[in-house]
């Protein structure tokens, strides 16, 4: 039975989170943030209130900066507290796979945020310090954060295989052309059921998958139920997945998607486990068939919990300085590059023309002359900075088709294993929730 207690200073830590958060500043803050204690026990390492708080702040300033109405404290806490524990597991898992982020690398990521806001490196620590925030502190989050994308990149990767005739199938099958050429903007709100639950648990789940439908086309805002309901890992983001192609779209909701119109909400899609609502936000077209053909490597860095926006277009613009100064571009893209499929192979996109990226990445690509750096750039993903190596005229290919069926159905089993993945190791976890 869940372990409800919690001992009279992780009280007063949460407390403050529950009601003073808010309202407190950063500075104010910290008097509380001495007191410290035990929020969730995960494994064979702890969750500690004051994490609980600084990220709970985070997140706070993250809505508040998208005008996202806050979402009641118990909820946005408890949202909080998942997010930890996942990301908890994810370190141990690392911990125990020799996964390490060494001094070196984690200090020239460090310098790269000094240098990309204009500062020494002394400096930096300066400006932390007016923050109250540790610069020891911001070390370990880097290095977290590192550590976590490699062990994904490493599991999940190892994870994903593509038969000769899934390539086929998609190459064959009838909306191929809409699926490389269209985007879809799509919110997303997962319920969650245990295994072999009683049939009135999942009468109650669909009753309330049926009332959020109902609500949200009724004209509810779509972020604040996904804040509220969700356990998927989008939810802190308001269930946003971003601009994808179809292909890119977990393949659950894929084909249901294509057939909906921009605003519409779909009717529940039940699988085991779990039940889905999906609402298309946007759609947009991909423009002109091309019959240009281009060799291209990007780096792609996009903000996260610990980056600000400002920080990331930052380290973007010192990525290129390097890259100008005849930096190593398969060093830069394995240290710094966000995009899952391509980080460890020097961000190579190969022969491509162009249809199934999104308009920004494709409008630098056609623009940029060969041989040379696009400056960095942005889109729905994030910051880029592209190289186009090579550029050909033909036809697509056999061959060219392929590797493109290929890349789209990798994409897509990233993304869906990473989420079973990481509800894998959270069900197999020894997890005490001590609030």
């Amino acid at each position: 039975m869940m372990n409800r207690w919690l001992g009279s200073v992780a009280c007063v830590a949460l407390s403050a989170v529950m009601t003073m958060g808010a309202l407190l500043p950063i500075a104010a803050q910290a008097d509380y943030r001495e007191v410290d204690g035990i929020v969730a026990v995960v494994d064979d390492d702890v969750v500690l209130a004051s994490e609980l708080v600084e990220r709970v702040d985070a997140i706070r300033r993250q809505l508040k900066a998208s005008n996202t109405q806050m979402p009641p404290d118990n909820i946005l806490v408890s949202q909080v507290l998942e997010r930890l524990i996942i990301e908890n597991l994810q370190i141990q898992q690392a911990d125990r796979r020799g996964i390490e982020i060494d001094d070196e690398t984690l200090t020239r990521a460090v310098l790269q945020f000094a240098e990309g806001n204009k500062m020494t490196l002394e400096q930096f620590q300066a400006a932390l310090a007016r923050d109250d925030m540790s610069y020891a502190a911001f070390r370990e989050d880097i290095r977290r954060e590192m550590l976590i994308t490699r062990l994904q990149r490493g599991i999940v990767n190892r994870r994903i295989s593509v038969s000769d005739q899934e390539i086929k199938d998609l190459l064959a099958s009838p909306f191929y052309k809409e699926m490389l050429s269209d985007e879809f903007r799509v919110g997303h709100i997962l319920l969650t059921v245990e295994e072999g639950a009683k049939e009135e648990v999942l009468e109650k789940a669909l009753a309330k998958a049926d009332q959020l439908v109902k609500d949200l086309r009724g004209g509810a805002d779509f972020k604040q139920l996904a804040i509220a309901n969700s356990s998927a890992s989008s939810a802190l983001e308001g269930g946003d997945l971003g601009w994808r192609r179809a292909a890119e779209l977990p393949s659950l909701f894929a084909e249901t998607v294509i057939g909906m119109k921009a605003g519409e909400v779909a009717e529940p899609i039940v699988t085991q486990g779990s039940i889905h609502i999906v609402k298309l936000l946007e759609q947009r077209g991909a423009g002109t068939q091309q019959v240009d053909q281009a060799k291209v490597r990007h780096i792609l860095v996009k903000p996260s919990e610990i980056r600000t926006p400002e920080q990331t277009e930052a380290l973007i613009w010192t990525i290129y300085q390097e890259l100008l100064n005849k930096g190593d571009f398969d060093k830069l893209a394995a240290e710094h590059s966000e995009d899952p499929g391509t980080a460890l192979i020097g961000g190579d996109l190969g022969w491509t023309d162009g249809q199934e990226f999104v308009p920004e990445f494709r409008d630098i690509l056609n623009s940029t002359k060969t041989g040379e750096f696009s400056k960095p750039f942005r889109s729905g993903f994030g910051w880029h900075v592209l190289q186009v190596q090579e550029r050909r005229l033909q036809d697509q290919s056999k061959e060219a088709r392929e590797e493109m069926a290929m890349r789209v159905l990798h994409q897509r089993r990233f993304n869906e294993e990473l989420e079973a993945w990481q509800k894998e190791i959270r069900d197999e976890a020894f997890v005490e929730v001590r609030i």
